[in-house]
C-alpha cells in the first residue's frame, strides 16, 4: 500500500516535470495584435486559456501585420526555429484583401506546411473565407484552399479563424476587420477545442519521436 500511495503522489510530479510543448502562432495581423497589447494578442490569450485547463504550453507570437502567405513563406525558417513541437498556421486574410490569385496563397500555403512536416512539426491550419465584395468565382476559389490543404496533408482545421467576430461590432474595430480585444477571446474560445486536440496529436508525434 505504502508503494501504490507513494507511486499515486509521483505521477502528478512526474508529468508536471515534463518541460511545456513549444508553439509557434505565425500569421499576421490577426495573430500578432493589432493595436492590442501583447497580453491581449491571440497566442497570449490562448496560452492562457490552456494553462488554464491544465495545458503546460508556450505559444511564441510569429504574427507580422500585413504578412501575405508569400511573406510567411519566406521567413518560415527564421520564424520556426528548432524545437518547435507544432505551428498554428494562420495567414491568407491580406492576399484575399489583395485580391491576390488565391493560387499563389494556395500554394505558399502548401509549401509551408512541406517543409514543416519535413521538419517533424505538425500543423494546426487557421482557415480564412473571402469578402463576398471578391465575387462568386474568387470567393469559391479562395475559400476551397485551407479544406483542400487539410485533407491532401492530414491537419486539424479550423475553418474560420475569424468565427464570431466577423460582423460583430463589439468585436472588431473600427475598420470593420481586426479584432477588439474581446474579439480575440471569442476567436480563442471558438478555436481552443481544435487546439487541444492538437497538442493530443502533437505530444504523440514528440512522444514517439523519443520512443516514450
Amino acid at each position: 500500500m505504502v508503494v501504490l500511495a507513494a507511486a499515486a503522489l509521483g505521477a502528478p510530479a512526474a508529468r508536471a516535470a515534463e518541460p511545456p510543448l513549444k508553439l509557434v502562432a505565425l500569421g499576421d495581423s490577426l495573430t500578432a495584435g493589432y493595436r492590442l497589447p501583447s497580453s491581449a494578442a491571440f497566442p497570449a490569450v490562448l496560452e492562457r486559456a490552456l494553462t488554464a485547463k491544465g495545458r503546460s504550453v508556450e505559444i511564441a507570437n510569429a504574427g507580422v501585420s500585413g504578412d501575405t502567405t508569400t511573406g510567411g513563406l519566406d521567413r518560415l525558417d527564421w520564424s520556426v526555429p528548432d524545437g518547435t513541437d507544432g505551428v498554428i498556421l494562420e495567414l491568407g486574410a491580406n492576399d484575399m484583401l489583395r485580391g491576390t490569385d488565391p493560387a499563389v496563397a494556395r500554394k505558399a500555403l502548401e509549401t509551408i506546411v512541406v517543409r514543416l512536416k519535413a521538419r517533424g512539426i505538425p500543423v494546426l491550419l487557421a482557415g480564412m473565407r473571402a469578402a463576398p465584395n471578391l465575387g462568386e468565382d474568387y470567393r469559391t476559389r479562395f475559400d476551397a484552399i485551407f479544406p483542400d490543404l487539410a485533407t491532401a496533408h492530414d491537419l486539424i482545421l479550423y475553418p474560420f479563424f475569424l468565427e464570431g467576430v466577423t460582423g460583430h461590432r463589439a468585436n472588431t474595430m473600427e475598420d470593420g476587420l481586426h479584432p477588439t480585444a474581446q474579439g480575440i477571446e471569442t476567436v480563442v474560445a471558438g478555436i481552443l477545442p481544435k487546439v487541444e486536440t492538437f497538442l493530443d496529436r502533437v505530444k504523440q508525434a514528440k512522444d514517439a519521436g523519443t520512443g516514450r
